[in-house]
């Protein structure tokens, strides 16, 4: 056994870890130091040499860890504590007030909404878990659902607490923290001037070289970089519980974190436009990127209530800033065929430098798009990102000397020579798994994380398949052998083994993986979760005639016809058919006898004691619907204070009336409760 360290050793080292993090704190986080550098770091030193001498003093909260790790093999996909969704965002003003109008319209009427306003910072998403207090691991964003498992690398950047502060509020068992990894601006250009001089390749954007830090195999190297972790939100927390965001961004001050600049409180959109205006009016002054500000409803309650689409948060919302613009000529145009077959223009510009990022390229998205600004090769045009991201050409700035006859679009699939067909401004080509520029995609699209998770079939693996010769179709995947594959770059008999077996383990999917993973028009993880829970089994699905599919809710005409024209094309059938030859079972999913019951449409109205979205959320979970307005069909209404022509009405048509405290007991009846809601 290993003998127990002297109690001076052990009381200096936690005198040393406890001191060091509370100047590491007053650096990193409040910008206010105590001591220099010098006096840190022989603290630090002799906190390592103690160490060094007594093993059973390290900690893996201790400021020491910070210095890096050896490289690791690769990054472990790990699950969300809570989703990290996306949000919904939009340019336009009138977005934000329509916005508004919903959260108004589900807290009820007489009750004044809340926002907090924060910046959109510009970086990499990061989740944080800490356990007892203790940093247990960090993750990147990944889908939403799951990402990669980077904690040796975060541990590397100081204004990230490898042990929450307690002194004043007391760590929770378990905490969930959303925030945002940032190379600041110059920074980034004395990062990128050190690799022009070294002869490597610079990042086009501070956000780029952020993601590609904490990304790095060798935590060393993430050390190295100057990065910073700014905390914005509690998405999950045992043994604490806040009421409102505000509440939740002190708490994060409070363990120890740097949070935005300026959040702030807001009840109007009047009030959240001046905070944008603001905010865009000094964004070059700032020395790190935003795109935006987001506004998101305060009370936790109300927000759980609302709820989520399967993409973003309906109590929240990006209000962006209006796009960088610069000029450059277009010096080629040419059209790409995407995963779904359809055919693109693409300008070709001179390299151009638009709000920090590298341009080269941007989409002229469709054939009447291109016609309608009429841009040709070697005009002048301006260039804008789109939301600080995507390139658009605006318009012709001057057009090209002896100017270019017009883009004429092809009639004929570019990659694999089919007729193509028009749908819409778009033109689509149908060979949907035969095209090759499809087929390259679907397999993508086959193996990614929403689909079937066969690891190591990304993108540079599906492009080899498919030019190689090896998969013509999409069933041939499961005709591959390890051998097959030693043949192309990058694989050894190891890496080959793998891939090969991991796509053999998908030969019976989750239903809805499956379909998610047939790319079908229309179907979504949401879309394919309702199918695969209302018919249970592929085979009912791909037989499902369009009425059968339009009495399932969330699913319309349009949704319909695109699901059962799919499963009708010949080509489709064939592909479909391939898979499932060999040995392809999508497993079937239990589909309940019972539904909820019936229990009748309820009206609310006045002011109640809770958001009116949380009562309704209540009501729909036991069965129940809502309606905004009263008829001989409604089963009862909810009259609070102040309650106006709705009561009225209830009562000339002779429909039930209960108080708040009715309702609720009512509820209860049928086993719900206002707090599940």
């Amino acid at each position: 056994m290993a003998s127990k360290p002297p109690a001076d050793a052990v009381r200096e080292a936690e005198e040393l870890r406890a001191e060091l993090r509370r100047h590491n704190h007053l650096y990193h986080v409040e910008a206010r130091p105590e001591i220099g550098d010098a006096e840190y770091d022989r603290m630090f030193r002799r906190l390592q040499t103690l160490e060094a001498e007594h093993p059973e003093l390290a900690s893996a909260d201790s400021p020491t860890q910070r210095v890096g790790a050896p490289p690791q093999d690769a990054f472990e996909t790990v699950e969300h504590v809570a989703p990290l969704l996306s949000l919904d965002s939009s340019e336009k003003p009138e977005d934000v007030a329509r916005f508004d109008e919903r959260v108004r319209k589900a807290l009820g009427e007489g009750v004044e909404p809340v926002y907090i306003l924060e910046p959109k910072l510009d970086g990499a998403s990061i989740e944080l878990v800490y356990v007892d207090g203790v940093l247990a691991r960090a993750v990147t964003r990944g889908d939403g659902r799951r990402g990669e498992g980077v904690t040796e690398n975060i541990r590397t950047i100081r204004s990230v607490p490898l042990r929450l502060r307690t002194d004043v509020r007391p760590a929770p068992a378990v905490l969930s923290l959303r925030g945002e990894v940032l190379m600041y601006i110059p920074d980034f250009a004395d990062f990128n001037q050190s690799l022009i001089e070294s002869g490597r390749e610079p990042y086009a954007s501070p956000r780029n070289s952020a993601a590609g830090a904490i990304r790095q195999l060798d935590s060393r190297v993430t050390a190295s970089r100057k990065l910073d972790v700014l905390v914005f939100d509690v998405l999950a927390v045992e043994g604490a519980s806040f009421a409102t965001d505000t509440d939740g961004v002190q708490a994060i001050r409070d363990w120890g974190f740097r949070v935005p600049e300026r959040i702030e409180t807001a009840s109007s959109v009047d009030e959240i436009c001046a905070y944008h205006a603001a905010y865009e009016s000094e964004r070059d002054e700032l020395d790190y990127e935003i795109d935006g500000v987001v506004i998101k409803l305060d009370d936790l309650a109300a927000r759980r209530a609302m709820g989520a689409t399967s993409h973003h948060p309906r109590w929240a919302l990006a209000y962006k800033f209006a796009p960088r613009q610069e000029i450059t000529v277009i010096e080629k145009i040419d059209v790409q065929v995407g995963r779904t077959g359809v055919l693109t223009p693409v300008a070709w510009l001179r390299p151009v430098v638009v709000g920090g990022v590298t341009v080269a390229r941007a989409s002229l998205h469709n054939r009447e798009e291109l016609k309608r600004k009429d841009l040709r090769e070697h005009d002048t045009v301006r260039i804008q990102r789109a939301g600080d991201v995507i390139p658009q050409v605006v318009e012709v700035v001057e057009p090209g000397e002896d100017r270019s006859p017009p883009f004429e679009m092809p009639s004929v699939c570019p990659v694999c020579g089919t007729e193509v067909h028009e749908d819409g401004p778009r033109l689509v080509c149908p060979n949907r798994f035969g095209c090759a520029a499809q087929l390259k995609g679907r397999l993508v699209h086959f193996g990614s994380r929403r689909a079937l998770d066969i690891e190591g079939l990304g993108e540079e693996t599906a492009n080899l398949l498919v030019e190689r010769g090896l998969v013509h179709r999409l069933a041939e995947l499961y005709d591959l052998e390890p051998e097959q594959l030693t043949e192309l770059d990058g694989f050894a008999e190891k890496s080959a083994t793998a891939l090969v077996e991991a796509i053999r383990s998908t030969r019976k999917p989750d239903l809805r993986r499956f379909l998610i993973a047939l790319g079908i028009p229309e179907v979504g993880v949401t879309v394919a979760r309702t199918l695969a829970e209302r018919f249970g089994s592929f085979a009912a699905i791909r037989d499902a005639t369009p009425e059968a599919l339009t009495e399932v809710d969330g699913i319309g005409p349009r949704m319909s016809e695109a699901i059962t024209g799919f499963f009708a094309d010949e080509r489709n059938t064939e592909a479909i058919d391939a898979l499932l030859s060999r040995g392809v079972e999508p497993q079937t999913v239990d589909v309940p006898d019972e539904e909820l019951p019936d229990l009748g449409t309820v009206v609310f109205t006045g002011t109640i004691p809770v958001a009116r979205v949380v009562a309704e959320t209540a009501w729909r979970r036991v069965g129940g619907k809502t309606s905004g307005s009263v008829s001989k069909k409604t089963a009862f209404v909810v009259a609070g204070e102040n309650a106006g022509s709705k009561l009225e009405k209830a009562e000339r048509l002779g429909v039930e009336v209960l108080g708040f405290e009715d309702f609720r007991a009512r509820l209860a009846e049928h086993g719900g409760s206002l707090e599940e809601a």
